[in-house]
Protein backbone atom coordinates (compact mmCIF):
# COMPACT_ATOMS: atom_id res chain seq x y z
CA UNK A 1 0.00 0.00 0.00
CA UNK A 2 1.48 3.77 -1.30
CA UNK A 3 2.02 5.71 2.04
CA UNK A 4 1.41 9.53 2.34
CA UNK A 5 2.47 11.27 4.98
CA UNK A 6 1.74 15.20 6.20
CA UNK A 7 1.40 17.35 8.99
CA UNK A 8 -1.44 19.80 10.00
CA UNK A 9 0.08 23.05 10.85
CA UNK A 10 -2.17 26.15 12.20
CA UNK A 11 -2.32 29.14 14.26
CA UNK A 12 -4.10 28.65 17.30
CA UNK A 13 -7.57 28.10 17.22
CA UNK A 14 -7.61 28.48 13.41
CA UNK A 15 -9.57 24.68 13.11
CA UNK A 16 -6.20 21.97 12.69
CA UNK A 17 -8.49 19.63 14.80
CA UNK A 18 -11.95 20.07 13.95
CA UNK A 19 -11.11 19.80 10.41
CA UNK A 20 -8.76 16.09 10.89
CA UNK A 21 -11.90 15.08 13.29
CA UNK A 22 -14.29 15.91 9.86
CA UNK A 23 -11.67 13.91 7.78
CA UNK A 24 -11.28 11.14 10.03
CA UNK A 25 -15.42 10.83 10.44
CA UNK A 26 -15.82 10.69 6.30
CA UNK A 27 -13.34 7.96 5.96
CA UNK A 28 -14.79 5.92 7.92
CA UNK A 29 -11.37 5.77 10.63
CA UNK A 30 -13.51 6.82 13.60
CA UNK A 31 -17.07 7.28 14.27
CA UNK A 32 -18.72 11.08 14.22
CA UNK A 33 -18.53 13.12 16.90
CA UNK A 34 -14.89 11.36 18.41
CA UNK A 35 -12.72 14.15 18.44
CA UNK A 36 -8.60 14.10 18.73
CA UNK A 37 -8.32 16.30 21.52
CA UNK A 38 -8.36 13.17 24.21
CA UNK A 39 -7.10 14.94 26.82
CA UNK A 40 -9.33 16.54 29.72
CA UNK A 41 -7.44 19.64 29.21
CA UNK A 42 -7.43 19.78 25.67
CA UNK A 43 -11.41 19.35 25.53
CA UNK A 44 -12.12 22.19 28.22
CA UNK A 45 -9.66 24.76 26.47
CA UNK A 46 -10.47 23.95 23.08
CA UNK A 47 -6.67 24.33 22.24
CA UNK A 48 -4.72 20.93 21.43
CA UNK A 49 -1.55 20.82 23.62
CA UNK A 50 0.32 17.41 22.53
CA UNK A 51 0.62 16.15 18.54
CA UNK A 52 -1.44 13.37 17.79
CA UNK A 53 -0.73 11.00 15.39
CA UNK A 54 -3.77 9.13 12.81
CA UNK A 55 -4.16 7.47 9.77
CA UNK A 56 -6.84 7.01 7.57
CA UNK A 57 -7.01 5.03 4.25
CA UNK A 58 -8.40 6.81 1.05
CA UNK A 59 -8.74 5.61 -2.38
CA UNK A 60 -6.46 2.50 -1.15
CA UNK A 61 -3.38 4.74 -0.16
CA UNK A 62 -2.59 5.19 4.04
CA UNK A 63 -2.87 8.64 4.49
CA UNK A 64 -0.49 9.25 8.34
CA UNK A 65 -2.00 12.11 9.33
CA UNK A 66 -0.21 14.18 12.48
CA UNK A 67 -2.28 16.98 13.99
CA UNK A 68 0.11 19.56 15.64
CA UNK A 69 -0.04 22.13 18.61
CA UNK A 70 -0.67 25.78 17.50
CA UNK A 71 0.08 27.84 20.78
CA UNK A 72 3.45 28.84 20.89
CA UNK A 73 4.38 27.18 24.41
CA UNK A 74 4.03 23.83 22.18
CA UNK A 75 6.33 24.92 19.30
CA UNK A 76 9.38 22.55 19.96
CA UNK A 77 6.32 20.16 19.13
CA UNK A 78 5.51 21.54 15.44
CA UNK A 79 9.40 21.29 14.42
CA UNK A 80 10.40 18.09 15.48
CA UNK A 81 7.17 16.32 13.58
CA UNK A 82 7.75 18.74 10.06
CA UNK A 83 11.19 16.38 9.98
CA UNK A 84 8.97 13.11 9.82
CA UNK A 85 6.63 14.19 7.45
CA UNK A 86 6.64 15.09 3.30
CA UNK A 87 4.36 17.91 3.16
CA UNK A 88 2.21 19.85 5.45
CA UNK A 89 -1.28 21.50 5.25
CA UNK A 90 -1.10 25.09 6.29
CA UNK A 91 -4.46 26.26 7.63
CA UNK A 92 -5.33 29.87 7.88
CA UNK A 93 -8.60 31.57 9.19
CA UNK A 94 -10.32 32.98 6.21
CA UNK A 95 -10.84 36.23 7.76
CA UNK A 96 -7.79 36.61 10.34
CA UNK A 97 -5.50 35.59 8.10
CA UNK A 98 -2.20 35.06 8.96
CA UNK A 99 -1.08 34.68 12.59
CA UNK A 100 2.34 34.88 14.37
CA UNK A 101 2.12 30.77 14.79
CA UNK A 102 1.31 30.93 11.31
CA UNK A 103 4.89 32.53 10.09
CA UNK A 104 6.62 30.42 13.19
CA UNK A 105 4.97 26.56 11.70
CA UNK A 106 5.62 27.92 8.15
CA UNK A 107 9.31 29.56 8.56
CA UNK A 108 10.06 25.56 9.50
CA UNK A 109 8.58 23.87 7.07
CA UNK A 110 10.05 26.22 4.17
CA UNK A 111 13.04 25.70 6.18
CA UNK A 112 12.81 22.07 5.65
CA UNK A 113 12.19 22.32 1.66
CA UNK A 114 8.79 21.23 2.11
CA UNK A 115 6.06 22.45 -0.40
CA UNK A 116 2.98 23.12 1.67
CA UNK A 117 -0.92 22.80 0.53
CA UNK A 118 -2.90 25.84 2.08
CA UNK A 119 -6.17 25.73 3.53
CA UNK A 120 -8.20 29.24 4.09
CA UNK A 121 -10.70 27.65 6.64
CA UNK A 122 -13.52 29.29 8.03
CA UNK A 123 -15.06 30.77 4.74
CA UNK A 124 -18.06 30.68 6.12
CA UNK A 125 -17.48 33.29 8.77
CA UNK A 126 -19.65 36.58 8.16
CA UNK A 127 -15.90 38.40 7.35
CA UNK A 128 -14.56 36.36 6.13
CA UNK A 129 -12.20 37.41 3.11
CA UNK A 130 -10.45 34.73 1.49
CA UNK A 131 -8.78 36.59 -1.55
CA UNK A 132 -7.38 38.79 0.89
CA UNK A 133 -6.19 36.24 3.36
CA UNK A 134 -4.56 34.22 0.12
CA UNK A 135 -2.72 37.55 -0.55
CA UNK A 136 -1.36 37.97 2.97
CA UNK A 137 -0.42 34.09 2.79
CA UNK A 138 1.22 35.01 -0.46
CA UNK A 139 3.21 37.87 1.17
CA UNK A 140 4.49 35.57 4.21
CA UNK A 141 5.54 33.03 1.85
CA UNK A 142 8.25 35.27 -0.23
CA UNK A 143 8.94 37.61 3.13
CA UNK A 144 10.56 34.38 4.77
CA UNK A 145 12.19 33.35 1.61
CA UNK A 146 9.89 30.64 0.17
CA UNK A 147 11.28 29.48 -3.03
CA UNK A 148 9.72 30.25 -6.66
CA UNK A 149 8.08 26.50 -6.76
CA UNK A 150 6.95 26.79 -2.47
CA UNK A 151 5.59 30.10 -3.30
CA UNK A 152 2.94 28.57 -6.14
CA UNK A 153 1.05 27.07 -3.67
CA UNK A 154 -2.12 25.03 -4.24
CA UNK A 155 -5.44 27.10 -2.25
CA UNK A 156 -8.29 24.58 -0.45
CA UNK A 157 -11.22 26.32 1.01
CA UNK A 158 -12.65 24.85 3.48
CA UNK A 159 -15.55 24.97 6.53
CA UNK A 160 -13.92 22.77 9.05
CA UNK A 161 -16.92 22.55 11.18
CA UNK A 162 -19.49 21.24 8.29
CA UNK A 163 -16.47 18.92 7.14
CA UNK A 164 -16.58 20.69 3.32
CA UNK A 165 -13.95 21.41 1.30
CA UNK A 166 -13.67 22.94 -2.64
CA UNK A 167 -10.83 23.88 -5.02
CA UNK A 168 -13.08 27.06 -5.87
CA UNK A 169 -15.35 29.40 -4.42
CA UNK A 170 -18.27 28.48 -6.67
CA UNK A 171 -17.52 25.25 -6.80
CA UNK A 172 -20.56 22.50 -4.88
CA UNK A 173 -20.01 22.18 -0.70
CA UNK A 174 -20.29 18.54 -0.02
CA UNK A 175 -17.75 17.24 1.32
CA UNK A 176 -13.71 16.88 1.83
CA UNK A 177 -12.98 14.77 -0.98
CA UNK A 178 -11.33 17.46 -2.49
CA UNK A 179 -8.79 18.43 -0.11
CA UNK A 180 -8.09 14.52 -0.27
CA UNK A 181 -7.90 14.26 -3.73
CA UNK A 182 -5.23 17.42 -3.35
CA UNK A 183 -2.93 15.33 -1.00
CA UNK A 184 -3.02 12.13 -2.99
CA UNK A 185 -1.83 14.64 -6.31
CA UNK A 186 0.35 17.22 -4.87
CA UNK A 187 2.00 14.62 -1.34
CA UNK A 188 4.84 12.80 -2.94
CA UNK A 189 4.76 8.75 -1.77
CA UNK A 190 6.94 8.30 1.54
CA UNK A 191 8.84 5.45 -0.25
CA UNK A 192 10.09 3.83 -3.11
CA UNK A 193 11.16 0.12 -4.01
CA UNK A 194 14.78 1.19 -4.01
CA UNK A 195 14.20 2.73 -0.16
CA UNK A 196 12.47 -0.25 0.97
CA UNK A 197 15.36 -2.94 -0.15
CA UNK A 198 18.18 -1.04 2.09
CA UNK A 199 19.13 -1.89 5.40
CA UNK A 200 16.57 -0.30 8.11
CA UNK A 201 16.84 3.27 9.45
CA UNK A 202 14.44 5.35 11.23
CA UNK A 203 14.10 8.09 13.71
CA UNK A 204 12.71 8.89 16.59
CA UNK A 205 10.72 12.44 16.64
CA UNK A 206 8.80 12.12 19.59
CA UNK A 207 8.51 9.90 22.79
CA UNK A 208 5.57 8.33 24.55
CA UNK A 209 5.04 6.17 28.00
CA UNK A 210 3.70 3.11 28.63
CA UNK A 211 3.38 1.85 32.20
CA UNK A 212 3.60 -1.82 31.09
CA UNK A 213 6.21 -1.34 27.62
CA UNK A 214 7.81 1.82 29.68
CA UNK A 215 9.37 4.30 27.13
CA UNK A 216 8.02 4.39 23.47
CA UNK A 217 9.62 6.29 20.42
CA UNK A 218 7.11 7.66 17.66
CA UNK A 219 9.60 7.05 14.24
CA UNK A 220 9.42 7.76 10.46
CA UNK A 221 11.27 4.48 9.10
CA UNK A 222 13.63 6.04 6.08
CA UNK A 223 14.94 3.38 4.93
CA UNK A 224 14.09 -1.28 4.90
CA UNK A 225 11.71 -3.35 6.68
CA UNK A 226 11.50 -2.64 10.85
CA UNK A 227 10.60 -5.96 12.06
CA UNK A 228 9.38 -6.98 16.03
CA UNK A 229 12.65 -8.99 17.85
CA UNK A 230 15.72 -7.28 15.24
CA UNK A 231 18.82 -6.06 17.47
CA UNK A 232 19.35 -3.10 16.28
CA UNK A 233 22.40 -0.10 16.92
CA UNK A 234 20.92 3.27 18.50
CA UNK A 235 23.22 6.24 16.72
CA UNK A 236 23.22 9.59 18.55
CA UNK A 237 24.02 12.46 16.46
CA UNK A 238 27.43 12.86 17.94
CA UNK A 239 28.33 9.58 16.00
CA UNK A 240 28.49 7.12 19.36
CA UNK A 241 26.37 4.58 19.66
CA UNK A 242 24.97 1.72 21.77
CA UNK A 243 22.41 -1.80 21.03
CA UNK A 244 19.21 -2.49 21.77
CA UNK A 245 16.52 -5.04 20.58
CA UNK A 246 13.10 -4.19 19.68
CA UNK A 247 10.13 -5.62 21.31
CA UNK A 248 6.84 -4.33 19.73
CA UNK A 249 5.90 -2.10 16.86
CA UNK A 250 2.90 -0.78 16.87
CA UNK A 251 1.21 1.68 13.62
CA UNK A 252 -1.77 3.69 13.22
CA UNK A 253 -5.35 2.91 12.35
CA UNK A 254 -7.50 5.56 13.12
CA UNK A 255 -6.81 6.76 16.68
CA UNK A 256 -5.82 3.41 17.53
CA UNK A 257 -2.26 1.86 18.07
CA UNK A 258 -2.20 -1.49 15.96
CA UNK A 259 0.26 -4.16 17.16
CA UNK A 260 2.06 -5.47 13.33
CA UNK A 261 5.15 -7.77 12.69
CA UNK A 262 6.99 -5.29 10.53
CA UNK A 263 6.46 -2.18 9.14
CA UNK A 264 8.06 -1.01 6.16
CA UNK A 265 10.07 2.43 4.85
CA UNK A 266 7.93 5.26 4.83
CA UNK A 267 5.71 4.68 7.26
CA UNK A 268 5.21 6.33 11.32
CA UNK A 269 5.41 3.48 13.95
CA UNK A 270 5.88 3.83 17.53
CA UNK A 271 8.44 1.02 18.70
CA UNK A 272 8.88 -0.51 22.61
CA UNK A 273 12.12 -2.10 23.90
CA UNK A 274 14.84 1.00 23.95
CA UNK A 275 14.42 2.30 26.84
CA UNK A 276 16.96 5.00 27.21
CA UNK A 277 16.24 6.31 23.49
CA UNK A 278 15.69 10.05 22.90
CA UNK A 279 14.38 12.59 20.01
CA UNK A 280 16.72 12.84 17.17
CA UNK A 281 18.71 9.34 17.59
CA UNK A 282 19.06 6.87 14.85
CA UNK A 283 18.19 3.19 14.94
CA UNK A 284 19.82 0.97 12.65
CA UNK A 285 20.30 -2.76 11.97
CA UNK A 286 23.32 -1.70 10.42
CA UNK A 287 26.33 -0.71 12.90
CA UNK A 288 28.42 1.40 10.75
CA UNK A 289 24.95 3.57 9.05
CA UNK A 290 25.09 6.84 9.31
CA UNK A 291 23.27 8.68 11.58
CA UNK A 292 19.75 11.07 10.10
CA UNK A 293 20.42 14.68 10.43
CA UNK A 294 20.10 15.81 13.90
CA UNK A 295 16.74 17.97 15.64
CA UNK A 296 17.03 20.59 17.54
CA UNK A 297 14.98 21.26 20.82
CA UNK A 298 13.97 24.82 21.58
CA UNK A 299 15.56 25.83 24.47
CA UNK A 300 13.38 27.10 27.45
CA UNK A 301 12.03 30.73 28.28
CA UNK A 302 11.14 30.63 31.90
CA UNK A 303 11.84 28.98 35.30
CA UNK A 304 9.47 28.16 38.23
CA UNK A 305 10.72 26.27 41.83
CA UNK A 306 8.32 23.55 42.30
CA UNK A 307 8.31 23.43 46.30
CA UNK A 308 7.00 20.97 49.19
CA UNK A 309 3.88 22.95 50.39
CA UNK A 310 4.41 23.68 53.77
CA UNK A 311 1.46 26.44 54.40
CA UNK A 312 -0.97 25.63 57.38
CA UNK A 313 -3.33 23.50 55.30
CA UNK A 314 -0.73 21.33 53.78
CA UNK A 315 -1.48 17.77 53.02
CA UNK A 316 -5.63 18.52 53.91
CA UNK A 317 -6.50 17.35 49.90
CA UNK A 318 -3.52 16.29 48.31
CA UNK A 319 -2.87 12.51 48.19
CA UNK A 320 1.11 12.66 47.46
CA UNK A 321 2.54 15.58 49.14
CA UNK A 322 6.30 14.51 49.46
CA UNK A 323 9.68 15.56 47.39
CA UNK A 324 10.49 12.07 46.69
CA UNK A 325 6.92 11.95 45.24
CA UNK A 326 6.99 15.42 43.49
CA UNK A 327 10.66 14.10 42.45
CA UNK A 328 9.21 10.96 40.57
CA UNK A 329 6.26 12.69 38.84
CA UNK A 330 8.66 15.37 37.43
CA UNK A 331 11.12 12.34 36.27
CA UNK A 332 8.59 10.66 34.54
CA UNK A 333 7.31 13.62 33.31
CA UNK A 334 11.15 14.19 31.85
CA UNK A 335 10.67 10.67 29.79
CA UNK A 336 8.34 12.88 27.61
CA UNK A 337 8.03 16.32 27.67
CA UNK A 338 10.98 17.11 26.04
CA UNK A 339 10.41 20.77 25.68
CA UNK A 340 10.82 20.91 30.37
CA UNK A 341 14.23 20.82 32.01
CA UNK A 342 14.23 19.79 35.71
CA UNK A 343 17.11 20.83 37.69
CA UNK A 344 17.40 18.86 41.45
CA UNK A 345 18.89 21.53 43.10
CA UNK A 346 17.96 20.43 46.77
CA UNK A 347 15.50 17.63 48.43
CA UNK A 348 12.82 19.92 48.66
CA UNK A 349 12.54 22.46 45.81
CA UNK A 350 13.14 21.02 42.11
CA UNK A 351 13.86 24.20 39.71
CA UNK A 352 11.53 23.42 36.23
CA UNK A 353 12.20 25.37 32.96
CA UNK A 354 9.70 25.43 30.36
CA UNK A 355 9.01 27.16 27.19
CA UNK A 356 6.10 29.66 28.48
CA UNK A 357 3.60 30.80 31.14
CA UNK A 358 1.00 28.26 29.61
CA UNK A 359 3.72 24.81 29.23
CA UNK A 360 4.21 25.42 33.23
CA UNK A 361 0.88 25.66 33.84
CA UNK A 362 -0.49 22.85 31.98
CA UNK A 363 2.01 20.94 34.00
CA UNK A 364 0.73 21.82 37.13
CA UNK A 365 -2.77 21.50 36.28
CA UNK A 366 -1.91 17.78 35.25
CA UNK A 367 0.13 17.53 38.63
CA UNK A 368 -3.23 18.17 40.73
CA UNK A 369 -5.08 16.35 38.87
CA UNK A 370 -2.99 13.67 39.72
CA UNK A 371 -3.40 14.13 43.28
CA UNK A 372 -0.68 16.13 43.95
CA UNK A 373 0.13 18.65 46.10
CA UNK A 374 2.86 21.30 46.12
CA UNK A 375 3.49 25.14 45.63
CA UNK A 376 5.60 27.34 43.09
CA UNK A 377 7.37 30.72 42.85
CA UNK A 378 7.03 33.27 40.74
CA UNK A 379 8.08 32.63 37.03
CA UNK A 380 11.25 34.19 36.07
CA UNK A 381 13.15 34.80 32.13
CA UNK A 382 16.36 32.29 31.93
CA UNK A 383 19.14 35.19 31.45
CA UNK A 384 22.09 34.13 29.86
CA UNK A 385 25.14 35.56 29.08
CA UNK A 386 27.38 35.33 25.41
CA UNK A 387 30.36 36.90 25.26
CA UNK A 388 30.25 38.78 28.06
CA UNK A 389 26.80 40.27 27.79
CA UNK A 390 23.39 39.29 29.34
CA UNK A 391 20.83 38.13 26.88
CA UNK A 392 17.12 37.24 27.15
CA UNK A 393 14.25 36.05 25.56
CA UNK A 394 12.13 38.20 23.30
CA UNK A 395 9.22 37.67 22.11
CA UNK A 396 6.85 39.13 18.94
CA UNK A 397 3.21 40.04 20.27
CA UNK A 398 0.51 40.74 17.64
CA UNK A 399 -2.52 42.20 18.68
CA UNK A 400 -6.35 42.45 17.06
CA UNK A 401 -8.51 44.83 18.87
CA UNK A 402 -11.10 47.94 18.21
CA UNK A 403 -9.06 50.92 17.55
CA UNK A 404 -10.43 52.79 20.73
CA UNK A 405 -8.10 50.76 23.09
CA UNK A 406 -4.88 51.24 20.95
CA UNK A 407 -3.62 53.97 23.18
CA UNK A 408 -4.24 52.22 26.08
CA UNK A 409 -2.57 48.85 25.06
CA UNK A 410 0.65 50.88 22.97
CA UNK A 411 0.82 52.79 26.67
CA UNK A 412 0.57 49.83 28.60
CA UNK A 413 3.75 47.60 26.63
CA UNK A 414 5.72 50.89 26.16
CA UNK A 415 6.11 50.82 29.97
CA UNK A 416 7.05 47.19 29.34
CA UNK A 417 9.83 47.64 27.03
CA UNK A 418 7.87 46.94 24.57
CA UNK A 419 8.48 48.21 20.92
CA UNK A 420 6.07 48.70 17.93
CA UNK A 421 6.88 47.45 14.68
CA UNK A 422 3.83 47.75 12.61
CA UNK A 423 0.45 49.20 12.69
CA UNK A 424 -2.50 48.35 10.47
CA UNK A 425 -6.19 49.55 10.49
CA UNK A 426 -9.19 47.83 8.62
CA UNK A 427 -12.84 49.58 9.72
CA UNK A 428 -12.36 49.85 13.09
CA UNK A 429 -10.07 47.03 13.39
CA UNK A 430 -6.54 47.56 13.95
CA UNK A 431 -3.39 45.14 14.08
CA UNK A 432 -0.71 45.98 16.66
CA UNK A 433 2.58 44.43 16.31
CA UNK A 434 5.55 44.61 18.54
CA UNK A 435 8.42 43.12 19.71
CA UNK A 436 9.84 43.25 23.39
CA UNK A 437 11.54 40.78 26.19
CA UNK A 438 9.24 38.04 27.67
CA UNK A 439 9.89 39.57 31.23
CA UNK A 440 7.09 42.28 30.16
CA UNK A 441 4.68 40.04 28.65
CA UNK A 442 4.72 37.85 31.95
CA UNK A 443 1.32 39.26 34.04
CA UNK A 444 0.23 41.13 31.15
CA UNK A 445 -2.72 38.97 29.61
CA UNK A 446 -4.87 39.54 32.63
CA UNK A 447 -4.31 43.39 32.51
CA UNK A 448 -5.11 43.25 27.98
CA UNK A 449 -8.36 41.41 28.52
CA UNK A 450 -9.81 43.90 31.10
CA UNK A 451 -8.07 47.18 28.75
CA UNK A 452 -9.32 45.89 26.15
CA UNK A 453 -12.62 44.65 27.29
CA UNK A 454 -12.55 41.51 26.65
CA UNK A 455 -12.64 42.50 22.74
CA UNK A 456 -8.38 42.24 21.78
CA UNK A 457 -6.82 39.09 21.10
CA UNK A 458 -3.12 38.40 22.08
CA UNK A 459 -0.62 36.42 20.30
CA UNK A 460 2.95 35.69 21.12
CA UNK A 461 5.70 33.45 20.01
CA UNK A 462 9.91 33.23 21.08
CA UNK A 463 11.73 35.23 18.83
CA UNK A 464 15.19 34.57 19.87
CA UNK A 465 17.82 35.52 22.48
CA UNK A 466 18.53 39.67 22.89
CA UNK A 467 20.33 42.07 24.64
CA UNK A 468 19.02 42.73 28.07
CA UNK A 469 16.52 45.48 27.81
CA UNK A 470 17.08 47.02 31.93
CA UNK A 471 14.95 47.05 34.56
CA UNK A 472 10.95 46.47 34.33
CA UNK A 473 8.68 47.67 36.91
CA UNK A 474 5.23 45.74 35.66
CA UNK A 475 3.43 45.32 39.12
CA UNK A 476 1.33 48.12 39.93
CA UNK A 477 -1.04 46.48 42.77
CA UNK A 478 0.18 45.41 46.60
CA UNK A 479 -1.06 42.07 48.40
CA UNK A 480 -4.14 42.33 50.52
CA UNK A 481 -2.71 39.68 53.42
CA UNK A 482 -4.90 37.82 56.03
CA UNK A 483 -3.92 38.54 59.53
CA UNK A 484 -5.63 35.77 61.32
CA UNK A 485 -6.91 32.22 60.30
CA UNK A 486 -10.52 31.06 60.12
CA UNK A 487 -13.49 31.65 57.75
CA UNK A 488 -14.07 34.65 55.79
CA UNK A 489 -17.32 36.46 56.63
CA UNK A 490 -19.53 38.42 53.97
CA UNK A 491 -19.39 41.29 56.10
CA UNK A 492 -15.79 41.50 56.57
CA UNK A 493 -15.24 41.15 52.73
CA UNK A 494 -18.00 44.04 51.64
CA UNK A 495 -16.01 46.48 53.74
CA UNK A 496 -12.68 45.22 52.28
CA UNK A 497 -13.80 45.14 47.93
CA UNK A 498 -13.23 48.93 47.84
CA UNK A 499 -10.11 48.73 48.92
CA UNK A 500 -9.28 46.50 45.81
CA UNK A 501 -9.99 42.79 43.87
CA UNK A 502 -10.74 40.13 46.20
CA UNK A 503 -9.84 36.45 45.14
CA UNK A 504 -12.09 35.04 47.95
CA UNK A 505 -15.86 33.90 48.84
CA UNK A 506 -17.12 34.02 52.06
CA UNK A 507 -16.89 30.83 53.93
CA UNK A 508 -13.42 30.60 52.32
CA UNK A 509 -11.55 28.91 54.95
CA UNK A 510 -7.82 31.80 55.46
CA UNK A 511 -4.77 31.61 57.45
CA UNK A 512 -2.25 33.93 58.39
CA UNK A 513 -0.31 35.28 55.39
CA UNK A 514 -2.54 33.96 52.93
CA UNK A 515 -3.01 36.75 49.90
CA UNK A 516 -7.00 36.73 49.48
CA UNK A 517 -6.88 39.53 47.30
CA UNK A 518 -4.83 42.93 45.94
CA UNK A 519 -4.63 46.70 46.61
CA UNK A 520 -5.40 48.91 44.02
CA UNK A 521 -2.95 51.68 45.34
CA UNK A 522 0.28 49.39 45.53
CA UNK A 523 1.18 48.93 49.18
CA UNK A 524 0.70 45.92 50.71
CA UNK A 525 -1.87 45.94 53.70
CA UNK A 526 -2.97 43.79 56.41
CA UNK A 527 -6.66 42.88 56.56
CA UNK A 528 -8.79 40.38 59.13
CA UNK A 529 -11.12 39.02 56.48
CA UNK A 530 -13.04 36.83 60.09
CA UNK A 531 -13.94 39.85 61.80
CA UNK A 532 -17.63 40.05 61.97
CA UNK A 533 -20.51 42.68 62.43
CA UNK A 534 -20.52 43.80 66.64
CA UNK A 535 -24.21 43.29 67.59
CA UNK A 536 -25.79 45.55 70.11
CA UNK A 537 -29.42 45.42 71.38
CA UNK A 538 -30.03 49.04 69.80
CA UNK A 539 -31.25 49.74 66.29
CA UNK A 540 -30.57 52.20 63.73
CA UNK A 541 -31.41 53.48 60.63
CA UNK A 542 -27.62 52.69 59.34
CA UNK A 543 -27.18 48.98 60.68
CA UNK A 544 -29.62 47.09 58.40
CA UNK A 545 -27.46 47.86 55.37
CA UNK A 546 -27.42 44.73 52.45
CA UNK A 547 -23.93 43.67 52.06
CA UNK A 548 -23.57 43.09 47.90
CA UNK A 549 -20.49 42.00 47.34
CA UNK A 550 -18.19 42.41 44.15
CA UNK A 551 -18.29 38.63 42.08
CA UNK A 552 -14.60 37.70 43.55
CA UNK A 553 -11.57 37.23 40.82
CA UNK A 554 -11.15 33.22 41.67
CA UNK A 555 -7.64 32.12 41.32
CA UNK A 556 -6.83 29.26 38.72
CA UNK A 557 -3.14 28.61 38.22
CA UNK A 558 -2.25 30.64 35.13
CA UNK A 559 -4.08 33.76 37.02
CA UNK A 560 -2.24 32.92 39.92
CA UNK A 561 1.48 32.63 37.84
CA UNK A 562 0.45 35.85 36.56
CA UNK A 563 -0.50 38.08 39.63
CA UNK A 564 1.61 36.82 42.24
CA UNK A 565 5.02 38.53 43.75
CA UNK A 566 8.48 38.10 44.02
CA UNK A 567 7.98 37.02 47.58
CA UNK A 568 5.08 35.00 47.30
CA UNK A 569 4.51 31.58 46.81
CA UNK A 570 1.03 29.74 44.45
CA UNK A 571 0.00 26.81 46.80
CA UNK A 572 -1.43 24.55 44.14
CA UNK A 573 -3.73 21.61 45.78
CA UNK A 574 -6.52 18.69 43.83
CA UNK A 575 -9.28 21.58 45.15
CA UNK A 576 -7.59 24.73 45.27
CA UNK A 577 -5.02 27.50 44.14
CA UNK A 578 -4.02 29.84 46.94
CA UNK A 579 -1.58 32.53 47.08
CA UNK A 580 -0.11 33.34 50.25
CA UNK A 581 3.40 34.99 51.82
CA UNK A 582 6.93 32.93 51.53
CA UNK A 583 7.23 34.26 55.30
CA UNK A 584 3.68 33.76 56.70
CA UNK A 585 3.92 36.39 60.17
CA UNK A 586 4.61 39.78 59.98
CA UNK A 587 7.66 39.55 61.83
CA UNK A 588 8.88 37.01 59.49
CA UNK A 589 8.65 39.13 56.54
CA UNK A 590 10.27 42.23 58.53
CA UNK A 591 12.88 39.69 59.44
CA UNK A 592 13.56 38.88 55.87
CA UNK A 593 14.15 42.23 54.95
CA UNK A 594 16.44 43.37 57.00
CA UNK A 595 18.39 40.62 55.54
CA UNK A 596 18.23 41.50 52.47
Amino acid sequence: MEIRNIAIIAHVDHGKTTLTDAILAQTGAVATGVSMDSNSIEKERGITIYSKNVSITYKGTKINIVDTPGHADFGSEVERVLRSIDSVLLIVDAQEGPMPQTRFVLKKSLELGLKPIVVLNKIDKPAADPARAEEQVLELFLELGATDEQADFTTVYAIGREGVAMKNLSDERKDLTPLLDTVLELVPPASTPEMVAKPMRLQAFNLAYDNFLGRLAICRIYEGVLKAGQNVTVKKPDGSSRTGKLTKIFTFTGLERTDVAEAQAGDIVIIAGLPDIFIGETVSTEPDAEPLPAIAIDEPTITVNFLVNNSPFAGREGKYVTSRQLREYLEKELEVNVGLKVDFVSPDAFKVSGRGELHIAVLLENMRRAGYELQVSQPQVIIREEEGKKMEPYEEVIIDTPSEFQGAIIERLGTRAFVMQNLTQKDDLVRLTFEGPTRGLLGYRNQFVIDTKGEGILSSRFIGFRPYAGEIKKRQVGSMISMAPGKALGYALWSLQDRGVLYIVPATEVYEGMVIGNTSKGEEMMVNPTKGKNLTNVRSSGNDEAITLVPAYALTIERGLEVMGEDEYLEITPESVRLRKQFLTETDRAKARRKD
